[in-house]
């Protein structure tokens, strides 16, 4: 269970979570609002299933999401989960056996690869990808706040 230690500032919304916080994508295709409510248009559709995005605000259902590359909208509650995961956001990052910059490297990630966040302690965070188990410096990542602990 990944516990959150909120920015500074951060407050609690109506659902009784923290804002800002991160969740993942529910489907392959999520309409995203111009608004909290249907009766917004859809400005686009994200199309990859269990991305991550920042959860920036709450309205009734509604919640107001960014996403890696900084693009901001309106999805319904329903489209999300709280499952934990990242996207390598640049270039190729490594995945190491270990937390030290000198352990091995047992696979390599490229932009727009997604991982299961499964834990993160100081700056490196344990990622499954494909099967593969092993850690990442958190800033070669988005998907997770610097100071958050996740166990």
């Amino acid at each position: 269970m990944a516990s959150m230690v909120p920015a500074a500032g951060a407050a609690s919304a109506k659902s009784g979570l923290p804002v800002p916080r991160f969740a993942t994508l529910r489907a392959d295709e999520v309409n995203v609002r111009t608004g909290p409510g249907v009766r917004y248009p859809v400005e686009w559709v994200f199309v990859y299933r269990n991305m991550p995005v920042e959860i920036i605000s709450e309205f009734d259902t509604w919640r107001k999401v960014r996403d890696w590359q900084g693009t901001v909208g309106w999805v319904h509650q329903s489209m999300l989960s709280g499952r934990r995961m990242i996207i390598v956001a640049e270039g190729v990052q490594p995945l190491h056996r270990d937390a030290d910059t000198d352990a091995p490297v047992i696979a390599r990630m490229q932009k727009k690869v997604l991982g299961r966040l499964l834990q993160c302690r100081k700056l490196w965070c344990r990622i499954e990808v494909s099967g593969h188990r092993g850690w990442m410096r958190r800033a070669q990542f988005w998907g997770a706040y610097p100071d958050e602990r996740i166990d």
